[in-house]
């Protein structure tokens, strides 16, 4: 039996608009999400002070998200508008990030196999908990596929080899000052196998903090003179052993809509 003229087959047609989603979300920058002592840290290089990667989603849940800036920031005013309807409907306490972030593969899934074009995106959905085992991340891919998350993700960019940093540095219960230390010095990762220093102008910085208000919003931004103090403080840090005498041994958005 013949095939029609310009025939594509499932296979050949899913595996086409992966490939697509995945090349498009790479050309962008890395973004990572990190379990601290008090809470879950998004960090993003992100050189815009108005088109946001890391953002609040509800009272205790925080989102960030890589690719088509236009695309991601539809599904985040969709996910903030499901949270207040479920918010006002039944109790704050039933908006949850795994129910977000079941809403998103749903969605996510169906533009993937029913659209002409796949979204180029990345997401994490992350909700901070009373205690660091109750924390909840889930990444979110471009298949509406879920993936359950502990201490750490990264993606976005050259997501492998900045995990692979990130892996070298980061260490479950690291003060802020120390979780943020080990995602920017992975983020400044290189193909080329380099390392760039990123300043606090080229970041995007977040945190749910659990200790901020217990009954409240726990989202809050960390820029400016934080940023600074909180960059420096770990710099001061790692320079102190190399003063001792006997220390122990020594972790641009593109112009195509790309974020």
């Amino acid at each position: 039996m013949s095939m029609p003229l310009g025939y594509i087959s499932p296979e050949q047609l899913m595996k086409d608009k992966a490939e697509y989603a995945r090349k498009g979300i790479t050309r962008g920058r890395s973004a990572a999400v990190l379990q601290y002592d008090d809470g879950i840290l998004f960090v993003a290089e992100n050189r815009s002070r108005t088109l946001h990667k890391i953002s609040e989603i509800y009272d205790r849940i925080g989102f960030a998200a890589v690719g088509m800036y236009n695309e991601f920031e539809n599904l985040r005013q969709a996910g903030i508008r499901l949270a207040d309807v479920r918010g006002y409907t039944n109790a704050r306490r039933d908006v949850t990030a795994r129910g977000l972030a079941n809403a998103y593969a749903q969605t996510l899934g169906s533009i993937f196999t029913e659209a002409h074009k796949p979204y180029e995106v990345e997401l994490v959905v992350a909700e901070v908990g009373e205690s660091a085992a109750e924390d909840q991340i889930y990444r979110l891919t471009f298949d509406g596929s879920v993936q359950d998350e502990r201490g750490y993700v990264v993606m976005g960019g050259m997501a492998d080899q900045v995990a692979s940093a990130l892996g070298r540095h980061y260490r479950q219960g690291s003060s802020l000052a120390e979780a943020l230390r080990a995602a920017v010095d992975a983020l400044g990762q290189q193909e080329s196998g380099g390392h760039r220093d990123l300043e606090a102008g080229q970041l995007e910085v977040g945190v749910l903090d659990r200790n901020r208000n217990r009954s409240g919003r726990m989202f809050r931004r960390i820029q400016g003179a934080e940023l600074e103090r909180l960059l420096a403080s770990t710099v001061e840090s790692e320079e102190e052993p190399a003063a001792g005498t006997e220390s122990g041994s020594p972790d641009s958005d593109s112009d195509d809509g790309q974020a």
